[in-house]
């Protein structure tokens, strides 16, 4: 795939959970080479040393003019990097995004509101011969997958990367699982179901929360058995979305279900209480026992607990894990602070028992 220069538009929410798109762009992308960040908050310093403290030659730049006037390396699109209320795009992002087109730069937007749908950005584009990539606009009905049975077909171990909560780093586990077990040597995938995941150049996969319900299973299984039949991988991750008990929009059975996911890999933030978003409603994120257990029941075993840390101390979440680790009797990682190599070992039994069982 040739890569595409590029500059991520961040509005000042680079430091936070709404730049979460923004987030997996800088620490990784086979899509595109992303040559700067445009947050006014963050000028002059570099991308990597704002989100976790390395250093990613990505600079940030307060305005798409200033890029334009300053950048070393051209680009040729602007990316939105920030989840908005609502999935909208404001009065505000828009000037942004006409001010890319005005200097020339072709738009990929992954919020629910599409760019297409704005005459003004639209047709200025249009005029200019820009292009708008809507990531999130449904297939047509016509290429949708109804569920078929086919799921059995695929004989490599399927992990799905699932969480107690959305935005916890679901994505980022599940692309340094593949990336860690390509680099011990194996053909590993991943499955994206969601705009960053396609972004960040995934071949296989599907926009979850903008497929109709119907099809759900179908594009779900349809893009884990294209991966089996194209890429032959010797393992699959299949990035996970929301979480089963989250009320705002539950998900993860059809991971299980429907893509027949043999094992889960649970993420989960201790210091999160709550569900993003849903503070003042009265549900609790679950114990991870419970969940561990509620997932067992729709058919699948959690070997290994990964662990966000936001809002912990490091020594709060060593100890966390040391604590966990002996209750629940499975790995206990955390992926940001020492990757997940720890966990090779587990899926290279699960790939050597699929081998012996085809």
């Amino acid at each position: 795939m040739e890569k595409s220069n590029a500059i991520v538009i961040t509005a000042g929410y680079l430091d936070s959970n709404n730049g979460k798109t923004a987030h997996g762009l800088i620490r990784g992308t086979d899509r595109y080479n992303i040559v700067g960040v445009i947050d006014q908050n963050h000028a002059g310093k570099d991308a990597g040393e704002v989100l976790d403290g390395k250093h990613r030659n990505i600079p940030v730049f307060a305005s798409i003019e200033e890029f334009s006037k300053t950048s070393k390396q051209p680009a040729k699109y602007c990316i939105i990097g920030v989840a908005t209320k609502g999935g909208i795009i404001p009065d505000s992002l828009r000037a942004i995004l006409k001010d890319g087109l005005i200097h020339g730069y072709g738009l990929v937007n992954g919020l629910h509101e599409y760019v297409s749908d704005i005459p003004e950005l639209a047709d200025f584009a249009r005029a200019r011969g820009l292009e708008i990539i809507d990531v999130r606009k449904p297939k047509k009905v016509k290429d949708l997958h109804f569920w078929s049975g086919k799921i059995k077909s695929v004989h490599c171990p399927k992990v799905a990367v699932l969480g107690t909560d959305c935005a916890l780093g679901k994505r980022t586990t599940t692309r340094f699982l593949v990336e860690a077990m390509k680099k011990a040597g194996y053909r590993a995938e991943m499955i994206y179901t969601g705009q960053t995941g396609w972004m960040q150049g995934a071949k296989y996969g599907f926009v979850f929360d903008s497929t109709l319900n119907d099809f759900i299973s179908g594009e779900m299984e349809h893009a884990v058995v294209q991966c089996w039949e194209e890429a032959k991988p010797d393992i699959i991750f299949i990035e996970g979305q929301s979480s089963l008990r989250n009320p705002s929009g539950p998900a993860g059975a059809e991971w299980i279900v429907s893509a027949d996911a043999n094992v889960v890999v649970l993420q989960h933030n201790p210091a999160r209480k709550k569900f993003k978003g849903l503070e003042d409603y009265p549900a609790d994120i679950a114990p991870i026992k419970d969940e561990i257990d509620l997932i067992k029941i729709y058919g699948a075993t959690t070997i290994a607990l990964t662990v966000n840390t936001d809002k912990m101390t490091e020594a709060d979440a060593r100890a966390y894990t040391k604590d966990q680790e002996q209750a629940l009797g499975i790995p206990v990682v955390l992926p940001l602070e020492d990757g997940i190599d720890r966990l090779i070992p587990i899926f290279k039994d699960l790939i050597d028992k699929s081998i012996a069982q085809v």
